[in-house]
């Protein structure tokens, strides 16, 4: 998957001092674009058009009519990505420990301004933007999977209730023939439902559990785990019904390490996993398909022979609340989550299907770097689930960031 190039970062620079301005670009030298600015009301402008790549913004400390502290603690308001730095002429250590303990400052740089201070300031000031960066993202994911699993939750949950709802309902006349069954079929549902909340809380729970704690997910004692140890694990954990089981095999093409909340990975393959058991329900010779292929660009892709998407259906299933199951209780959320989780680790979800023949579901993970020499342990140990795995070889390991 190839990304759109974005911006490249910058930095705001602002003093009334026109030499002062003039110095700081040319110490940084065309390394990073430079924002210029001589006073807060110019700044706050130009982070207003442009915060959205302004990674660091740097302000003397007394200028004629405003103050880099208050602006500092502005910038942070607004635009709580952006690294402040301080530069100031004057030892006033009240003022130092005052503006440093606000939190709103990374550095303070004390003028006549050096060069290489200049430079190794701003250096540190992008790693620490790329460190907030990413805690961002990685809180925006625990968002993105809080409200997948929500929702996930109270789709069944709310099936049951309507299911229990009807059961009550035809108690009163329980000799009819047709409350019988639509009794019976209730409780099956029921179940069905209760089956599936339970397996979705026990893989999200015994995957945070074994990321953060155990090694039996990560190779080499680490924290990191194979794409084909989160599938075992889920396959592991599902609860099956009659010969679900054996319409599964898995296809390991090479196998990759997934960084980044793998959690949300599994909750993503415990939906697909749904839908496509869903699909094969009336099928005369079932077969599910999980397919993982490594490499530079990774992917996990879920094939049925199901009973496939309606085209009209399948162009709005990613950006529009559409089901092709509502009868159970389905509110078409479920592929707009999925696909959200996907893009929030950098990735996402693309949907093939052919109505009448059956369903690809491809989980991408974007375009990562292949470490040279990487040696597959996937080759040399079994897998824990027992899943029909076909190997091919070689099997290298690849990884995502």
């Amino acid at each position: 998957m190839t990304q759109p190039s974005a911006a490249p970062l910058s930095i705001l620079f602002v003093d009334d001092d026109e030499l002062s301005r003039v110095h700081f670009e040319r110490a940084i030298d065309g390394t990073w674009p430079v924002h210029l600015a001589r006073n807060a009301e110019e700044a706050l402008s130009i982070l207003a058009r442009h915060h959205a790549e302004i990674a660091v913004l740097v302000t003397d400390f007394r200028m004629p009519a405003d103050d880099g502290a208050s602006l500092l603690g502005e910038a942070a308001r607004r635009y709580p990505h952006i690294v402040g730095i301080l530069v100031t002429a004057y030892a006033d250590k009240d003022m130092l420990l005052q503006t440093v303990n606000s939190g709103n400052v990374f550095r303070v740089l004390e003028k006549p301004l050096r060069v290489s201070a200049i430079r190794g300031v701003v250096s540190e000031a992008l790693s620490r933007h790329g460190e907030r960066e990413a805690h961002q993202q990685r809180l925006l994911a625990m968002n993105e999977t809080l409200a997948f699993l929500a929702h996930e939750l109270n789709t069944p949950l709310a099936t049951i209730a309507l299911f229990a709802g009807n059961v009550q309902n035809n108690v009163a006349d329980l000799n009819a023939p047709s409350s019988q069954a639509d009794i019976a079929q209730a409780a099956t549902l029921m179940l069905n439902n209760a089956q599936y909340c339970m397996a979705l809380i026990s893989s999200f729970w015994d995957t945070l559990n074994k990321s953060s704690s155990t090694a039996s997910l990560a190779p080499e004692g680490g924290r990191d785990a194979t794409a084909t140890k989160l599938v075992s694990a889920l396959l592991d954990s599902w609860p099956f019904s009659a010969s679900q089981r054996d319409w599964i095999s898995v296809d390991l093409k090479s196998d990759f390490v997934v960084h980044s909340m793998p959690n949300c990975v599994v909750l993503v393959l415990s939906s697909l996993l749904a839908n496509a058991l869903r699909a094969l329900a009336n099928i005369a010779a079932p077969a599910l398909r999980i397919e993982i292929v490594g490499g530079s660009a990774p992917e996990i892709r879920v094939h049925d022979n199901g009973t496939g998407i309606p085209p009209e259906v399948q162009a709005r299933l990613l950006r529009d609340p559409v089901t092709t199951h509502a009868q159970d209780g389905g509110h078409g959320m479920g592929m707009i989550f999925c696909n959200r989780v996907m893009r929030s680790l950098r990735g996402g979800l693309k949907i093939e299907s052919t109505w009448g023949e059956g369903t690809t579901v491809t989980m991408s993970f974007g375009e990562h770097n292949v470490p040279a020499g990487t040696a597959s342990t996937a080759a040399t140990e079994p897998l824990q689930s027992s899943a029909n795995v076909r190997r091919e070889s070689p099997n290298p390991v690849t990884t995502t960031k």
